[in-house]
């Protein structure tokens, strides 16, 4: 077991009435991601019943950590926290900047990690009200973001596409474009970073995820950013053997009309 793990636990529990972190061999993530203020988060949302236990890692990556949480009640929650050292701040303040939802003008990278968890915590909210298939979000502390555990009832959680090809791929990318659609028209958002990484195959239907970069349509680089989604997509697609070409794409997202 990863004393570094062990040592972050140990300081948890001497908070006083913390609850904990399981130590798992599932939980092999850097020390760096339980800073001292992490872990008071960490602590915080706890006392606010939002999370009891810590169950190891759903996903690893330089910017941020996604793990599963249990609640008092026995559900599972998804916890995404974002490192602070590690985080390409370049890239946050090129996709926050024009953004009119948000006024940063900080190179204080703790306030712009925060930023950055709260941007993608209201894009959630955005998606999830225009009734897209995207996770929940919960609630937001800090450079962490609770959001909808997307798995089944014993805590394994759905795979991106990547991992778990569709059985029909024809099929699931009209479903991934049925929902892009909404993600544009309704909820008023181009994703930016859409690929078979970031749209998970839950019962053999699509799951947008990890949208903190995703802009508003009045943004600078929106087209810039949607017409990178429409390539990258029709890649994806070709991967997974679905035959679309990107003028059909096109058509069925409604590109003509959302610029207007």
């Amino acid at each position: 077991m990863d004393s570094k793990i062990d040592k972050a636990d140990f300081k948890l529990e001497k908070i006083e009435s913390a609850k904990r972190i399981k130590d798992s061999d599932e939980l092999k993530v850097g020390s760096e991601i339980f800073d001292k203020q992490t872990l008071e988060t960490l602590y915080k949302l706890s006392k606010q019943s939002y999370l009891d236990v810590l169950n190891g890692a759903i996903s690893t990556g330089k910017e941020a950590n996604v793990l599963k949480g249990i609640k008092d009640d026995s559900t599972f929650v998804a916890v995404k926290i974002y490192r602070i050292v590690t985080s390409d701040f370049k890239k946050m303040q090129y996709y926050i900047q024009g953004d009119p939802r948000f006024n940063i003008r900080t190179h204080n990278k703790r306030q712009l990690v925060n930023a950055w968890v709260n941007k993608e915590f209201r894009n959630l909210n955005r998606a999830y009200k225009a009734k897209v298939s995207v996770p929940n979000p919960i609630t937001t502390e800090n450079n962490i973001l609770l959001l909808e555990f997307i798995g089944d009832s014993d805590g394994n959680p759905a795979q991106p596409v990547r991992n778990q090809k569709p059985e029909n791929s024809d099929d699931f990318a009209d479903k991934v474009l049925f929902e892009l659609k909404k993600f544009i028209h309704d909820a008023k958002l181009i994703h930016g970073d859409l690929s078979n990484f970031n749209i998970l195959n839950y019962n053999e239907y699509p799951v947008i995820i990890d949208v903190s970069q995703s802009v508003v349509l009045d943004h600078p680089i929106a087209r810039e950013l949607l017409d990178r989604d429409i390539l990258n997509m029709y890649k994806e697609f070709n991967k997974i053997k679905a035959k679309i070409s990107i003028d059909e794409i096109k058509e069925k997202i409604n590109y003509d009309k959302i610029f207007k």
